[in-house]
């Protein structure tokens, strides 16, 4: 059986040393979030995670949620653990103080969901959509809106959802059939069907606000047309509890290949009463409140399960005994030595590793940068920020997902045939982290959000948050012998990523199929340099410790840096090689030859 452990250690180092330039503590309103606080933030959360969380991990997959005479039933102790969570305050960590939130900053609340999904990725599910329509409602909804929806939402006792896909269209939203008709009170009958939805239904919590995608009568067509309602569950009685049950019902669940203690819902709107969000026909404007910040979210799903599949990979190395080290036995006074001793063993909990801790640095400077675009006084600078949180999002979600993936199939082959059988848990990670690639948009879609909109926005605008820095750093450790090892393969493949930003961007203007061809590559390359950076700053923090106090932990971060800069790093190379070839044998391919 596998096991789980906070890694508080890792994220600390992440928060404080690494993002100590950001000052977080100097932004408005969070002044109170010291290090101290942090860290019990941290701990607490670490305690929940691995003593509640984890031990429901495995059970909640095998028994799965069951959908019985129209009711939907989350598995044994799912209630109880949410009711924990919740009375706890974990709902409203963010949340804004005026509806019971602790406001926290989204950097310390990112490093929280982590641990949420290391330790189990369905259970978080429920209040991570909840959050999410919270956000929605808040940045968009009525003043009344916000008073009988959002303090349930923050407390946990409402849950929350977001409807878009329908049978017929997913990313396609302008196809969208659902259908909203005014009535005289101001309210809207909603009827459509809506599949795919993550904790449409559930026992969890006394009523359940979605979020739904629908077209009123005289809307205009495709995505212009398109409004976003507010739906109850039960409606609001006279008290502000849930009342009488609306026209809305879960109508059967899926059968998933992962997070099957997560219900993944079809929802069937038959005149339910809706209440508009936003303006008429804005709803995508309104939704994407919600769906940005959703893309980050399962980009940190991938980290999580990345972060649980190492830990089991390496506890299982250093344990299980395997033939003897090729220059000679290591530990002689036992039958064999510990898998750990081989080379492509030790290369894949490398990668692991160095994936693992570059994708938790890549996501802290995202969060500091997502809090600093909301809160700091600054017009300009909060702008700067919002412009980099912008670019990296699709990179977040899209190569941190991969990763995920990659890494969790890594764990199975550590664990050899042990890894394939289900009572050893490995291959739950496998199964549960690959939603991560699909949902949100696709990673291909995100790869082509991020060469159609986001580099070409603004004359290029975005890129200057991201290239600007890493080409200041490298110019100010260009001489730094200490960092040579980090800044010369860093510069490389920065330099192969200026090169084929340049290529893509030329290309795209006389021919979208050239740079659509190339652009997962794209994506990839910009998410090895991304990381590439993180690592070289995470060496200069840790080289000056490597002999003082915990020099075992800065050790391996400077190790761990150099792995990736020898072993991983050099994929730049291919990846450059692969954009410069362009599209042409993918797009000249005859159609009927498929």
């Amino acid at each position: 059986m596998l096991g789980y452990k906070a890694p508080v250690e890792d994220l600390r180092f992440v928060l404080t040393k690494l993002l100590a330039d950001q000052d977080l503590n100097s932004l408005p309103g969070y002044s109170e979030f010291s290090p101290d606080l942090v860290e019990a933030i941290l701990d607490e959360a670490g305690k929940l995670c691995a003593t509640v969380l984890f031990p429901l991990n495995r059970s909640g997959d095998e028994e799965g949620c069951r959908y019985e005479n129209g009711v939907v039933r989350t598995p044994k102790g799912f209630k109880q653990a949410y009711d924990e969570f919740a009375q706890g305050g974990w709902t409203g960590l963010t949340a804004d103080p005026e509806f019971g939130g602790q406001d926290a900053p989204n950097t310390v609340a990112n490093a929280v969901q982590e641990m949420i999904c290391s330790s189990n990725l369905s259970f978080g599910m429920y209040p991570g959509l909840t959050m999410g329509a919270y956000h929605a409602i808040h940045a968009h909804g009525t003043e009344e809106q916000k008073r009988n929806f959002l303090p349930k939402l923050v407390d946990g006792s409402w849950s929350g959802t977001m409807c878009l896909t329908e049978p017929h269209c997913g990313t396609d939203l302008g196809l969208i059939r659902t259908r909203a008709v005014k009535n005289g009170d101001g309210s809207y009958n909603i009827t459509g069907t809506k599949i795919f939805i993550s904790a449409g239904d559930h026992d969890l919590t006394d009523n359940i606000v979605h979020l739904v995608l629908a077209r009123m009568t005289d809307a205009p067509e495709g995505i212009k047309g398109i409004s976003m309602f507010l739906v109850p569950k039960f409606l609001p009685n006279d008290a502000g509890e849930a009342g009488p049950r609306n026209g809305v019902m879960c109508s059967g669940i899926e059968h998933k290949m992962g997070i099957k203690a997560s219900a993944t819902c079809v929802l069937n709107f038959d005149e339910a009463t809706g209440y508009l969000v936003g303006q008429p026909n804005k709803g995508m404007r309104a939704m994407f409140t919600m769906m940005n910040a959703a893309r980050l979210a399962v980009g940190i799903q991938g980290l999580g399960i990345a972060e649980s599949a190492y830990q089991g990979a390496s506890s299982f190395a250093r344990e299980r005994l395997q033939g003897r080290a090729l220059k000679g036995p290591k530990y002689p006074d036992q039958a064999a030595d510990p898998i750990l001793v081989h080379p492509d063993v030790r290369h894949m909990l490398l990668t692991m590793r160095a994936y693992t801790e570059g994708a938790r640095a890549l996501v802290a400077w995202v969060s500091a940068k997502l809090d600093v675009s909301k809160r700091h006084p600054d017009q300009q600078t909060a702008s700067d920020a919002d412009d980099f949180v912008s670019l990296l999002t699709p990179v977040v979600k899209a190569m941190l997902t991969d990763l995920g993936t990659d890494v969790a199939n890594l764990g199975v082959q550590v664990l050899g045939g042990h890894g394939y059988i289900r009572e050893n848990g490995m291959e739950q990670y496998v199964r549960d982290a690959r939603i991560c690639q699909i949902y949100e948009g696709t990673n291909g879609v995100q790869a082509l959000d991020l060469i159609g909109r986001k580099l070409p926005a603004h004359m290029g605008r975005y890129l200057k948050q991201f290239f600007h820095p890493v080409s200041r750093y490298i110019e100010e450790h260009a001489d730094d012998e200490a960092l040579a090892p980090f800044i010369q393969p860093l510069s490389k493949a920065f330099g192969r990523l200026q090169r084929a930003t340049g290529v893509v961007a030329q290309r795209g203007l006389k021919d979208p199929n050239q740079a659509a061809a190339v652009a997962s590559d794209y994506l990839r390359l910009f998410g090895l340099v991304a990381f590439a950076y993180l690592w070289a700053r995470m060496a200069e923090i840790s080289l000056p410790h490597i002999e003082g106090e915990n020099k075992r932990f800065y050790r391996a971060k400077v190790d761990t840096a150099q792995f990736f800069m020898d072993r991983l790093l050099p994929q730049s190379g291919a990846l450059f090689s692969s954009i410069m070839a362009g599209g042409d044998s993918t797009m000249d391919f005859d159609d009927e030859a498929f």
